[in-house]
């Protein structure tokens, strides 16, 4: 496992993080941001659902674009976001990743510059955001919160297939609250087959741009 701050990336077109480990890209090739806000804002009922305290927690931080796609939907009461990330980026690369999206780098300095000093937790206007560092497998467990809706957001599950496995699935729904949701941008069998056994009712539902299916579900 590659440390902490050591991720390896190229850029396609120059603008496009591909992670040399995975070798996939760490957003869609087809407007990541507006596939972000229709698979995981949408897939998860936001921003409707959104009210004080409530929490959102995420597989796969990235370059925090879900977080700033969240943010610019200026939640009006005081929101929670908790993400695990194995491999994070450093604060260059998360600017250099977020220049292609203009309107969620317009409000990205805040964050990025407490980034660049180590801090893994912050708060954006209304949103309290916190970025867990490690292997997931062993970090979910440990930790003591439910949320309300998860963004699984991890590495192509065939590229990454620890961060899709039945076990973190179930620890997954064993830290969602009742009828919480998930949502995410596979649409893969055995993904949604471990999902319905942790307790999930599964649903598949038509993915952004050129995918067909994405998955969305809620805690039974």
């Amino acid at each position: 496992m590659t440390p902490p701050e050591q991720s390896l990336l190229d850029w396609k077109d120059g603008e496009i993080p591909v992670s040399r480990q995975f070798d996939d890209p760490y957003f869609s090739l087809n407007d990541g941001l507006a596939e972000t806000r229709h698979v995981f804002l949408a897939g998860n009922g936001l921003p409707e659902r959104l009210q004080e305290g409530f929490h959102i927690a995420e597989l796969g931080f990235g370059t925090g674009l879900n977080l700033l796609a969240l943010c610019l939907l200026q939640p009006a009461q005081p929101i929670r976001f908790t993400s695990f990330e194995a491999f994070p980026l450093s604060a260059d690369e998360i600017a250099r990743a977020l220049d292609h999206f203009p309107e969620a780098r317009a409000i990205a300095d805040p964050f990025l510059t407490q980034w660049a000093t180590g801090k893994r937790a912050f708060t954006l206007g209304s949103v309290t955001a916190e970025v867990i560092i490690g292997d997931a497998r062993e970090t979910l467990g440990q930790w003591t919160e439910k949320a309300d809706a998860w963004f699984l957001d991890g590495f192509s599950p065939a590229k990454n297939p620890e961060l899709w496995s039945p076990d973190l699935m179930a620890e997954v729904a064993r830290h969602t609250a009742p009828m919480g949701t998930f949502a995410t941008y596979t649409a893969a069998g055995h993904v949604r087959r471990g999902l319905a056994d942790a307790g999930f009712t599964v649903e598949r539902r038509a993915g952004h741009g050129r995918k067909r299916h994405m998955s969305i579900g809620v805690l039974a």
